[in-house]
């Protein structure tokens, strides 16, 4: 079991003390294809919950990404730019997309643990 949390959206959280890291499940990554071009926020950018910041582009399409969180960005990943398929390849590991500084912790209550988000991804594919 990880200790990752997981949103309908398909992205999950991992929360160390008052900050987040945030990226893309597994499952997202699969049925985006192969990832060529990753577009993230500034560090010092506030990102409210459900608003797109940032974007992934695949061999398939252009995804936005939503933070499941709101806070103020204070790291992004800019390896992706020069490493996209990272995201393909450890999205939950090297592939994590920001961190930001949790501005209201009670917007994770409605967040999936990793066995209730695999059984809603078994329900939304069939």
């Amino acid at each position: 079991m990880s200790n990752l949390k997981f949103n309908k959206s398909h992205e999950w959280v991992k929360v160390e003390g008052d900050c987040a890291v945030i990226g893309i499940s597994d499952y997202a990554q699969g049925e985006l294809g192969d990832i060529v071009f990753v577009e993230l926020p500034e560090v010092g950018v506030k990102i409210s919950e459900g608003s797109s910041f940032g974007t992934v582009e695949s061999t398939k399409a252009a995804s936005e990404i939503f933070a499941p969180l709101s806070g103020e960005v204070i790291q992004a990943n800019n390896d992706l730019v020069n490493n996209p398929q990272w995201v393909n390849e450890d999205p939950q590991g090297k592939g994590w997309m920001i961190k930001i500084k949790v501005e209201n912790s009670k917007e994770m209550d409605n967040f999936m643990d990793e066995v209730a988000y695999k059984e809603f991804v078994d329900k939304e594919s069939q």
